[in-house]
Formats: C-alpha cells, structure tokens, sequence
C-alpha cells in the first residue's frame, strides 16, 4: 500500500467540527479513527489495480484514503450531503495524486441503482451502517451484476450470521439469502476502539465472492418468500413453517426430497431452491 496521509483521531474530530456533525445514530454514523485498522480492511479486500471499488457511507473519508492507491477507482456513495460534499476536499488535501479517481453519489444506497452510479463497480468495501447492513449487500447484489467480490465491516453478530452455515443456531434468513449470491466466510475481527464514537458492540469482516454462474433460474421473489416463511419461527418444522406460504406442503417438500420435520435451519441454500423449484 503506497505511504498516504490517513486520518487518526485529531483529524476525525478536527473534521467532525468543522462541518458542525455529532455522529447519528438514526445514520449508523461510528467513524473509523484507526489507521491501522483501514489498512487491515483495504489488505483482507483482495483488490487489483483494475478494480472499480464502490465504498458505502464513506462518512470522513478514512476508509477512501486507504482505498484509493489501491484501485483504479473509487465510487463512494454517501447519504449525509454535508459528508458528501467535504470528501472530495479531503482526499484532495491528503492524496492529491489519487484524488481524480474518487466520484462521490449523494444517495441512499439502499436507492441506489446502475444507472446512478458514474462507474459499474466490481468490489464494494464499506464500514456498513449497522442498521443497514444486511439489506444494503442484498440490494447491491442484485441490482449491480458486475460487483463481484466484497468487505464489509459490520456488528459482529451480524458477521456470524452473514457468514453462518446450515445447522448453526445462528444461520438463518441472511445467511441464506447471501448465500444466493455468493460465497461467505468471517475475515476478522474489529474492536470498539478504533470508532469514534465507540459503539456498544464488537465489529466484524465479512467478505464476499460472487458465483460464477447463477445457482438456479428459478424466481428470486418466490425463493424468498420461502426462505422467510421458513424462519418466521425457528422452531416449526417446515411443515408448520411452509403451510402458510403454499398448499400441499408434504407433498412439495417430498418431491423436492426434503424432510418435511427438518427446521429451516437445517437447510442450505441449495434445499431451498429445490423446494422453490418444485
């Protein structure tokens, strides 16, 4: 990684006065103040020079320091206008050599679509709003088809969950439902220190591979349906779980060659296409 001016606690809060801003929670606003972890994040990315990055709620613009150097560009998508508006400035300020690969969307990444965005990206590595962060991965997946790979800092429950395989108390509808689109594992974990504020809960990498080719073409819409109806309640049988989502659940599930006194839990995302399926 080239030797870039990142931004450590004084340069956080110096810029947090600046534009007047307390952190928000209804925002998921907790910003990095940690060199080191920024390298650690862009390091776990596995980016090439050829790379597009899209970065989600770049807030101050520490985790964008780190990136730039790193990828051909950087299309950082920000829903807080003050925040928006000052990024160009400071990556200008820190790193002027790599400053004309950054575009700023002023957006909500849950609205986003490819049409908005200045360039198609092919990773996305983002310090994820905790309150977000599952719907706004799902939501880039499926509306942004060259984003192939991906890093995110999210609450560490939800790195467990998002990373979760079939048969563990924790795997369920996002797991599930990532696991549609790609293949998930852990890849480290963040304390609270390196926030400011400090929030109440650990962090945790998760990152990502997209598949090759879609796992089925069966409709996406109704996979889901599924998928939520069996873990509506965790502890009904599909059987129980399914009855109001289709009739002739036994007969469905037997067809698809599943157990209809398994749990949802038990199931991979394969098990719920087959049933999907049929």
């Amino acid at each position: 990684m080239q030797d870039v001016s990142l931004l450590g606690p004084a340069e956080v809060r110096r810029l947090a006065n600046e534009l007047d801003i307390r952190p928000t929670k209804k925002l998921g606003q907790n910003f990095v103040h940690d060199p080191n972890t920024v390298r650690k994040i862009v390091a776990s990315a596995d980016l090439t020079e050829e790379d597009v990055v899209l970065e989600v709620g770049p807030g101050l613009g520490s985790l964008t320091l780190a990136l730039l150097p790193n990828a051909a560009q950087v299309v950082a998508v920000e829903i807080d206008p003050p925040l928006a508006h000052r990024l160009p400035q400071t990556v200008q300020e820190h790193d002027p050599d790599n400053a004309h690969k950054l575009q700023v969307v002023l957006k909500d990444a849950m609205k986003v679509t490819q049409e908005d965005l200045p360039a198609q990206p092919t990773a996305i590595v983002a310090n994820l709003p905790y309150n977000v962060a599952v719907p706004v991965v799902l939501h880039l997946l499926n509306e942004l088809p060259t984003l192939q790979k991906g890093l995110v800092m999210v609450q560490a429950e939800v790195a467990d969950r998002m990373a979760a395989k079939p048969g563990n108390k924790i795997y369920g509808v996002p797991s599930v439902k990532l696991a549609w689109y790609a293949e998930a594992k852990k890849a480290g974990a963040v304390g609270k220190n390196v926030f400011w504020p400090a929030p109440n809960v650990d962090s945790g990498l998760v990152s990502f591979t997209r598949h090759e080719k879609p796992l089925s073409t069966v409709d996406k819409t109704k996979l889901f349906k599924i998928v939520d109806a069996a873990f509506a309640q965790r502890r009904k049988t599909l059987r129980a779980a399914l009855k109001g989502a289709t009739d002739n659940v036994d007969e469905l599930l037997q067809k698809a060659g599943i157990d209809p006194r398994q749990r949802g839990e038990q199931l991979s995302v394969i098990d719920f296409i087959r049933i999907a399926e049929v």
